[in-house]
């Protein structure tokens, strides 16, 4: 009863939390199986700390050029053993995942090259670096053309148009894991790897690259245990834990790490320079933190689909299907269902609850997109969020939790928003 009031003081419903507590009754298995991945995953992260032999030594910042920086350097290579890769580039002066992208994309193609997609189009804000989109600055501006080869009708490999697509320009493949904007399903580890091992039985030297944005520590074994040359992500995402306020991460061979270096730095620079500016200790304890959050986030989106796909919405990935990444899709089908959830997942946040987010025009899309998110590391996606741009088939894009029980709440508030906007029935809360 003492819950059911302090749901009820912060907006909830009777009729809602009923609808929502009899939802996750039924998924205890699938949480307790989340809760052993977890369990992989952290002691994982902690066996590279204890390789390092990270001390408290490495948590102080550097300044200026940031020459011998010792917290740095021990921090790529914690990501390299948790990755499983020769090395990695973990910097504060990576901005976002799309930098992230770019600068392993630019460092390791040169005029001439091509890029090839063999997954469809990329996430929005790669248009514009490959550029499918006109933008200054863009690779195709530079001489390196793109490619792609859309998935088949039910979401599998196009496997003979992917074979003909692969020239001797091709040297690049970039695999996105996770759905962006689109309908189609997340692609798993075992899936990714399939793929990679596809593309070098015609081309061997060709690189492989994985945007695994959303994905890390969903699964214990990662695209860079099946082949990938690069796994490259953002730490407001998942490995970040909640806690790194910025940056971004590419870990994979050397060669690739060490181009991808100098295109972030300058020629001749490379990764021998950026200073930590005293984030290293938010870097080493989000990623030690990062798998029991992503566990949380997890169960969010499982709980979502749940919630949503009994109410008649369709949702990617379904109530039942296995899961990838933490991004949990709903399609409203009119853009009042898109701004109603969102509206409730801003009204369930820590931070700036009081706001209520609009549609805007937003850099980087071709479209307008409404974004929640009250966080307490600007745009963190691994924070409880919603975000979709206003267009049809109308979907939203729910992510982030730094607990279950957030999530559980944001989601809760979201229904609540739709059943006072009308858009959700009283009716259709009760499960027989």
């Amino acid at each position: 009863m003492e819950l059911e009031k302090m749901y009820g003081d912060l907006g909830i419903s009777k009729e809602v939390l009923e609808y929502g507590a009899r939802i996750e009754a039924a998924l205890e298995d699938r949480f307790t199986k989340i809760d052993g991945n977890a369990e992989y995953n952290q002691l994982k992260v902690i066996a590279a700390m204890q390789k390092n032999r990270v001390s408290d030594i490495h948590f102080s910042g550097t300044t200026g050029y940031g020459y011998n920086d010792l917290g740095r350097e021990t921090l790529e290579q914690v990501y390299a053993d948790v990755f499983h890769t020769e090395d990695a580039l973990v910097r504060p002066q990576i901005v976002c995942g799309t930098h992230a992208l770019y600068t392993a994309l630019a460092g390791n193609l040169r005029p001439g090259d091509e890029l090839l997609s063999p997954v469809g189009k990329p996430y929005d804000t790669l248009e514009e670096v490959i550029g499918i989109r006109e933008s200054n600055g863009s690779l195709r501006e530079y001489g390196i053309s793109y490619r792609q080869v859309d998935l088949l009708p039910d979401g599998t490999f196009d496997y003979d148009g992917i074979r003909a697509a692969i020239n001797e320009k091709t040297k690049l493949v970039t695999i996105q894991r996770s759905k962006g904007y689109a309908s189609r399903p997340t692609l798993s580890a075992e899936q990714i790897g399939e793929l990679i091992a596809f593309v070098k039985s015609i081309k061997p030297e060709v690189i492989c690259m994985v945007d695994n944005c959303y994905g890390e520590f969903v699964e214990r074994i990662e695209p860079s245990d099946l082949g990938a040359d690069m796994v490259v992500g953002s730490l407001i995402k998942n490995p970040g834990g909640g806690l790194a306020p910025i940056g971004g991460y590419i870990a994979g061979t050397r060669q690739c790490i060490e181009n991808a270096a100098y295109r972030l730095g300058s020629p001749g620079l490379g990764r021998e320079v950026g200073a930590s500016l005293g984030v290293n200790q938010s870097f080493f304890q989000g990623l030690f933190l990062a798998p029991t959050v992503v566990s949380g986030a997890l169960k969010g989106a499982i709980f979502a689909a749940n919630v949503y796909e009994r109410l008649g919405f369709d949702v990617v990935p379904n109530s039942t299907e296995p899961r990838y990444d933490i991004i949990q899709a709903i399609t409203f089908g009119k853009p009042e269902g898109v701004i109603a959830f969102c509206q409730g997942i801003q009204a369930a946040a820590p931070v700036d609850s009081y706001v209520s987010p609009e549609p805007w025009d937003m850099p980087g899309y071709d479209s307008q997109v409404i974004m929640a998110a009250g966080a307490f590391i600007q745009g963190s996606s691994i924070e409880l969020s919603a975000d979709g741009p206003i267009k049809p088939p109308y979907s939203v894009f729910f992510q982030g939790g730094l607990t279950w029980y957030h999530a559980k709440l944001g989601i809760l508030m979201s229904l609540q928003k739709l059943l006072d906007a009308g858009i959700v029935k009283p009716e259709q809360l009760k499960i027989d």
